[in-house]
């Protein structure tokens, strides 16, 4: 009988060591990337972790639009993945969580590392909870994108011209693509082409990043660094009229698509891809990458793959914004995208070995220049990586970074991700476009709802 149950126990023993077999596992949910390249690079580095570990990675993916919800529900429920990341953590929901309580301090994680990370970057992570009354890291930074332009260069020779025929200034910029190259394009075509991609969706967070830049054109500031908000200036709410005047009249002008006020986030690059608007102004250049996916997706004939090499390599151009209204360089804000380990993660402590893991550049550098240039790097190792200086579309991108950023509102007062995730910038321009509300009585209601969530 002893030796039946000394074998029992040795076979328990054996099958216990079988892969697979009582493995431990780690929960993670993840965005599901634009690119394949970018999803091979996160399973690659999801392999490494598990062969080095012995720990099953049980990885579930969601739609970026469907990350927010899933998460708030499995929060609610009390069965949180380990670890989880969307695109749009940062910007509706990270900060509202840490506020709650609802984040894993990893400050432990983090401090260690600090100065590896770029300027403005793992700032984004840096938030405020209330139970514990003080600010830690309750996120990690992975990677960030800003705001930029790109436009059909064939299409403009259509038009008539040159891109040296670009302004440089504010307002005669936008001018340009509105009254010049729309008019000049749709008689060399006989097309109803619009020179200006404007996203202006209530469930876009490309018309409310890209508005939040046209206020950084106007100089305003809706809050200092302690996280005041200073809507009250007189100065705020002429800054926030002029940059509203600017961004809607566009719209006004039939200068960007009738849908423009029902894009959701692709919209406007479907637009632009159809070549129904010569120029739109986007949170990445997954524009012109979206071709370069093209040009080496196996999966489509020569034709597409030399059609899509053509436009990135030839058609495409990416830049930066002209001079500010004052004439001022234009500082461009930054959405570093932030990852989280939540409070009530069942993991915890395999869910810190593995963020450490993936922060490896060896790891992280593959997963971020698989996005084709979509993402910027955090750290300062994989910003200069040759990858950034290997085309003019990656080249421009790092040139803005360079050029030094701003954070978003909400890394001072948490508040702000409730005004975007409700998206009141969006609101008042339906408002102004839609309803035909004078622009100044938008605002007033814009600053009303501001104040009334922040109080």
């Amino acid at each position: 009988m002893r030796r039946v149950l000394a074998g029992v126990v040795a076979a328990a023993i054996a099958l216990s060591a079988v892969p697979g077999f009582a493995q431990e596992k780690l929960t993670v949910w993840w965005v599901k990337g634009f690119y394949k390249s970018e999803d091979e690079a996160l399973y690659a580095a999801i392999k490494k972790f598990e062969q080095k570990t012995g720990v099953k990675v049980d990885l579930s993916q969601y739609a970026v639009q469907d990350m927010n919800a899933k998460s708030v529900a499995a929060l609610e429920s009390g069965t949180p993945p380990d670890v989880a990341y969307s695109d749009t953590y940062d910007v509706q929901t990270a900060g509202k969580w840490a506020f709650d309580g609802k984040l894993e301090d990893i400050t432990d994680i983090i401090e260690p590392m600090k100065d590896r990370f770029a300027p403005v970057t793992i700032e984004t992570a840096y938030l405020y909870n209330d139970k514990t009354k003080k600010k830690a890291y309750y996120g990690f930074a992975l990677k960030q994108q800003t705001l930029h332009i790109q436009y059909w260069k064939d299409m403009l020779g259509q038009a008539g011209f040159k891109e040296n025929d670009i302004p440089g200034t504010w307002k005669e910029y936008w001018s340009f693509w509105c009254e010049k190259v729309q008019p000049a394009v749709r008689k060399a075509t006989g097309q109803r082409v619009y020179g200006i991609g404007s996203p202006m969706g209530v469930e876009s967070t490309d018309s409310f990043q890209s508005f939040l830049s046209w206020v950084d054109a106007y100089n305003v500031k809706l809050v200092d660094d302690s996280g005041k908000v200073l809507v009250d200036d007189p100065k705020v709410r002429q800054g926030l009229i002029a940059a509203l005047k600017d961004y809607t009249d566009v719209y006004v002008k039939g200068c960007t698509p009738p849908s423009s006020t029902t894009w959701k986030d692709p919209d406007n690059n479907v637009a632009f891809h159809n070549r129904t608007t010569v120029m739109t102004h986007n949170y990445t250049i997954s524009i012109a990458a979206k071709w370069l996916d093209d040009a080496n997706n196996e999966a489509l004939t020569p034709e597409q793959r030399a059609a899509g090499r053509k436009a990135y390599d030839e058609l495409i151009a990416t830049s930066g914004f002209p001079k500010k209204p004052d004439g001022s360089p234009m500082v461009y804000r930054t959405a570093v995208k932030v990852g989280v380990i939540f409070q009530d993660s069942k993991n915890k402590a395999r869910a810190r070995e593995f963020l450490k893991f993936l922060f490896e550049e060896d790891n992280l550098r593959p997963y971020v220049e698989g996005a084709l240039g979509r993402w910027f790097p955090v750290t300062k190792a994989g910003q200069e990586s040759p990858f950034w200086q290997a085309d003019r579309h990656r080249k421009a991108v790092y040139d803005q970074f360079k050029a030094g950023t701003l954070p978003f509102e909400f890394t001072k007062n948490y508040k702000f991700t409730i005004l975007n995730n409700e998206n009141v910038w969006a609101k008042a321009m339906n408002r102004v476009v839609s309803e035909k509300v004078p622009v100044e009585k938008a605002v007033d209601e814009m600053i009303a709802r501001i104040k009334e969530v922040t109080k």
